[in-house]
């Protein structure tokens, strides 16, 4: 081939690269290099490209025409739990190259197919010159998702001017030294250096410089003032402790959700030795953003009423706006709205309970599904409950109306704000949901004895439960009760392993996705539920007594031998899925709006397309470990 042909060929070959991921942003002379190694070879429909049996790979292929389809096992015949089809841009085998073993599975060509080919050396030696390629391969969906967060802050740009990002570490942040005082020091001493610095928090710290405390403006009045404290005696014994810190290299983000969790205004940033660094405040974090954590917290904690929540709640939404503009993960996105929306959940019922007499009584409401995972989007309705304590002396009827009287207030209040009232009532204004201690065991121990649908209905929504408000101390043991029980039945087990298997993660044979007859897919049915099924089921095996999916995904795989890197992959798949809901949420509908779960594949971007495959495929990968470990 002469040499204006080859400069052609090279062309033509890295202008097909630079369409996808992760070739559209490796580096050039690691491109280039690439381009000048590849072949290409053609496959006739239905002939193998590269079989177990063929052993060690000596190419590393990318479609570039064409389907391929990965059969696992190398197998021929076609299962749902044992095909991924490939196409233009996607690449194959990664692991068994960089591993130097035969493929497990068998890649088929489903119809007239065009690969480049790379020959095997020439792909450990691009893994050294390209450390974008290197990511790609040991955490490929990890560095897909870092791509696609990164496109989203290009695409809302415009949306979010003049918001400076919150992904900014804290030492960045921090624009001077920390003014900080000994444990010993008189009171009155360390208030007169706090007047001297001007500063609204006092950070305490010993001789290593390690905080062990801090007094705030507002610990004053209550604390030293009102109460008369004497002035002379240690800042110790007034002081707060244990601080709220983080280290320097945490985000903005990171101590705003710290913040908005706890209920503080000041972050202590310490160094990887924990050596006190600087104060973050509220304000420091307000700066970043229009709409800001302070407006919104400031305006829950003083809520007079229910539209002053009302507007708090509009905030929290554009909030989110900001921070998933900003290229925040789903993970922490979701968190960020449950702890301001479990803010505004306590103001609600802080404000009923001064019109209903509660006084004395041991009780705590519960949150249900998603919120009480910790992973609430932005269209979700009302799932919640109450436990109390008959005391031996009351009547049992009585208290129980009094507290159905409460939540069904606040069930309303809940609704006026944007929570919709639960269509199936499960809700703590239903009699069913407002129970003891005992008479919640007892509705658990009826489903786990016997487990038939309904009863596995209602295991999915109640055994993922934590509390908002009142004395947690009434679940704790209701918790690790509910864990023995069920980790000693296999039969539930089972079950309920049975029942994670009753959808299937919508990947097509010959087309990428199976979609709904306008083309949708239901993110929340076919995705999400997938991953939130599958960890559930490995937190009751384990007595994992986190309630979050990605928790109890990494906890329970690792106690039953999962490998930490595939367990990463499938965390990152759900987290992708969450951050599409969340997208698509915000942007393409109304709150609570029929069909604010459900995306058109065909309308996303390629790169995104290719992520919610391997995101659907990781949700597979789960399930096809409950269907072996459970003889399904």
């Amino acid at each position: 081939m002469d040499t204006s042909a080859t400069d052609i060929l090279l062309r033509t070959n890295l202008d097909f690269l630079r369409r996808h991921a992760p070739f559209d942003r490796m580096e050039a002379e690691a491109l280039r290099f690439l381009g000048e190694r590849l072949s290409i070879a053609f496959y006739p429909a239905e002939s193998p490209v590269l079989m177990p049996e063929d052993g060690i790979p000596r190419f590393f292929h990318i479609v570039h025409r064409g389907k391929v389809q990965a059969r696992q096992n190398g197998g021929i015949a076609v299962t749902e739990y044992a095909t991924l089809t490939l196409g233009p841009g996607e690449c194959f085998p990664i692991g068994a190259i960089s591993a130097g073993r035969p493929s497990t599975n068998g890649y088929i060509a489903v119809e007239d197919c065009y690969c480049f080919q790379l020959p095997a050396a020439d792909f450990l030696r691009l893994q050294e010159l390209s450390p974008t390629f290197q990511l790609f391969c040991t955490r490929y969906i990890a560095s897909l998702l870092n791509q696609s967060r990164e496109q989203l802050q290009v695409q809302f740009s415009q949306r979010a001017a003049e918001q400076q990002t919150m992904t900014t570490s804290l030492s960045n942040l921090v624009k001077k030294a920390p003014v900080f005082v000994p444990p010993e020091m008189a009171t009155r001493t360390a208030l007169e250096k706090m007047v001297d610095a001007g500063v609204g928090c006092l950070a305490v710290a010993g001789e290593d410089e390690r905080p062990v405390g801090v007094l705030t403006q507002s610990d004053i009045l209550k604390r030293i003032v009102l109460p008369g404290f004497e002035l002379g005696r240690p800042i110790a014994d007034v002081m707060t402790t244990p601080p709220h810190t983080l280290s320097g290299t945490a985000s903005a983000y990171d101590a705003a959700l710290e913040m908005a969790t706890h209920g503080v205004r000041h972050i202590l940033v310490v160094d990887n030795e924990d050596k006190l660094r600087g104060v973050i405040s509220e304000r420091d974090l307000f700066a970043l953003q229009r709409i800001g954590l302070r407006q919104i917290r400031s305006g829950i904690e003083s809520a007079a009423d229910v539209e002053a929540l009302q507007r708090a709640s509009r905030d929290i939404r554009q909030l989110a706006l900001n921070l998933l503009a900003q290229g925040i993960g789903a993970e922490q996105l979701t968190q960020f709205i449950s702890a301001l929306n479990d803010a505004l959940t306590r103001r609600i019922i802080e404000l009923n309970l001064e019109r209903h007499d509660l006084y004395g009584v041991e009780y705590a409401w519960l949150a249900f599904g998603s919120e009480g995972r910790h992973e609430q989007t932005l269209s979700t309705d009302q799932d919640n409950g109450i436990v109390y304590l008959l005391p031996e002396w009351a009547d049992k009827e009585p208290l129980k109306l009094r507290l159905l009287d409460f939540a069904r207030d606040v069930n309303n209040d809940l609704a006026a704000c944007g929570f919709p009232l639960c269509e199936g009532n499960i809700m703590a204004s239903n009699p069913d949901l407002c129970l003891t201690v005992d008479e919640w065991r007892e509705k658990f121990g009826s489903w786990i004895r016997e487990p038939h649908p309904e009863a596995l209905l209602n295991a999915t929504i109640f055994f993922d439960f934590r509390v908002l408000y009142g004395d947690e101390k009434l679940t704790y043991r209701l918790r690790h009760w509910l864990l023995s029980m069920t980790a000693g039945n296999p039969a539930f087990l089972k079950a309920m392993a049975t029942n994670a298997l009753d959808v299937s993660p919508p990947l097509g044979k010959i087309r990428d996705f199976v979609t709904e007859g306008d083309g949708t897919i239901d993110l929340k049915k076919f995705g999400a539920r997938l991953f939130v099924d599958a960890a559930r089921v490995l937190s009751l095996r384990t007595g994992v007594d986190a309630t979050s999916t990605v928790h109890r995904l990494r906890q329970g795989g690792l106690r039953i031998g999962m490998p930490a890197e595939e367990l990463s992959a499938m965390a990152d798949g759900f987290h992708f899925i969450q951050l599409l809901r969340l997208r698509h949420q915000h942007l393409d509908t109304d709150h609570g709006a029929p069909g604010d779960n459900q995306v058109k594949p065909d309308e996303l971007n390629e790169l995104d397309r290719r992520i919610l495959k391997e995101a659907f495929r990781q949700a597979r990968k789960i399930q096809l470990r409950l269907k072996l470990d459970y003889q399904i």
